[in-house]
């Protein structure tokens, strides 16, 4: 078979003739069928798929997409806070088995994000802390166990705790209820004050760099979980309110991320590092994104827009297509996949302005959303037009005292909110599965850079 750029260009093709031929002259059948035979013969020819010799070549937007899969997450446990089932029975959770991994790949994933707290401790004294690291090699060493690429994310490190992730909510939930701000132990996010803890975070990620540099199957480094120091400190959500005051400052992580991946190209010149801007790596801060010089980084979104749909709980009002308020402006517009590809497309764009790869390294929509197949189905089916890799939020593990309380992105259990096991299927499900099957190539395919 032909590969689909080559086959939508004859497309373009024909089209053109058959609409720039006017009746008056008469169509030129000649062209049109030396056209069709020569596609029939193309059809014959069987389609090679591009070369892939390194790492870097994964996140090529030209050929990709090339790594479909989704995120895997875990903390510090606090079993002051967790209680003693919780998240399980080790020192970070929830617990992922061998299983987990190998059942992810049977569904076609070829990647696992591991989202994991950096190797360096949160609080000063800023020091390795090697518990974090044998989790961590245990995870990755899971992934490759399975036949998959594995990029590791960095949640937390020095100077920022899991509690970043909580935004404006009151508290975030542990086993045992709700932790408040006001609990400053649990709660810090220093890193964007403090240079002595940034100065860390380049050093962690160096030691780190060294340490898996020579894992094939790590085919990328996300330098930090959504960068937020614009919301944790500043309460500003707009670019253009942010750079103009605070441009250079500890709180920009354009000035911040570039000596982070100098420290790693330092020991480290082949992995691709995967960057996303700030306000937690939304689209409308990509294009503020410092742009370096070093071919092998890659730019990375996480896309959970328009939150009043991709999180909506009880009443489902909002669903897709339909009426959601996508600007924040306490209106409702029209949300569709015509609104999606608009949003969207100022990604690809970036891509071209720079010639640059990207990526959509998180995304995501709560299971019970009216419509949220269809939703996924129009998103995924942009980032294969434009060739960006892509990873779901979330793939969860099999420890029952977790899946059954933190379940809104959890796919495998359908659509009924009231529902907290693994389904059989569903339309969400059965899209997912659809485009983790294009999928070609495993760590076992890739020679070595």
């Amino acid at each position: 078979m032909i590969g689909k750029k080559l086959a939508v260009l004859l497309s373009i093709i024909m089209l053109f003739c058959f609409s720039h031929i006017s009746f008056a002259e008469g169509l030129n059948f000649g062209i049109i069928s030396a056209i069709e035979k020569k596609i029939d013969e193309l059809r014959d020819v069987e389609y090679q798929p591009p070369e892939i010799n390194q790492r870097m070549d994964l996140w090529d937007v030209e050929t990709g997409p090339h790594l479909r899969g989704a995120h895997i997450h875990q903390r510090r446990v606090y079993p002051e806070l967790d209680g003693p089932n919780y998240m399980g029975p080790g020192l970070f959770g929830p617990p992922y088995t061998q299983e987990d991994f190998n059942r992810l790949a049977d569904w076609g994933a070829n990647v696992v994000n591991i989202s994991h707290p950096g190797l360096f401790t949160e609080i000063s004294p800023y020091v390795l802390d090697e518990e974090v690291q044998d989790n961590l090699d245990r995870l990755v060493e899971m992934g490759v166990m399975a036949n998959m690429f594995v990029v590791i994310t960095f949640r937390t490190g020095p100077g920022r705790s899991e509690l970043t992730f909580s935004g404006d909510e009151a508290g975030t939930y542990f086993g045992k209820g709700y932790v408040k701000f006001s609990e400053q132990y649990y709660y810090n996010n220093e890193v964007w004050q403090d240079q002595a803890a940034q100065d860390a975070w380049v050093k962690m990620w160096r030691y780190t760099a060294e340490r898996y540099r020579d894992n094939p199957a790590v085919v990328g480094y996300q330098l930090m979980g959504e960068p937020n120091g614009n919301d944790v400190w500043l309460d500003i959500y707009d670019p253009y309110v942010f750079y103009p005051e605070y441009e250079g400052s500890l709180y920009d992580w354009n000035q911040f991320y570039p000596r982070i991946v100098d420290a790693i190209r330092q020991v480290d010149s082949l992995t691709p590092v995967l960057v996303g801007g700030m306000n937690y790596s939304e689209v409308e801060w990509l294009s503020y994104l410092k742009v370096i010089d070093d071919p092998r980084t890659v730019y990375i979104i996480h896309q959970w827009e328009p939150y009043f749909y991709t999180h909506q709980q009880s009443p489902l009002i909002s669903s897709y297509p339909g009426m959601v308020d996508v600007d924040w402006d306490g209106m409702d517009e029209t949300f569709n996949r015509d609104w999606l590809e608009n949003y969207l497309e100022e990604i690809d764009e970036f891509a071209r302005k720079y010639g640059v790869p990207v990526a959509v390294n998180e995304f995501g929509v709560m299971r019970w959303e009216p419509g949220a197949a269809e939703f996924i189905d129009d998103e995924l089916e942009l980032f294969e037009r434009w060739g960006m890799n892509h990873g779901i939020w979330a793939w969860e593990g099999s420890w029952d005292p977790y899946v059954r309380v933190v379940d809104a992105f959890n796919f495998r259990h359908g659509p009924d909110p009231n529902n907290h096991t693994d389904v059989t299927s569903s339309d969400l499900i059965e899209v997912i599965k659809k485009y983790w099957a294009l999928n070609t190539i495993r760590p076992a395919d890739l020679s070595r850079d």
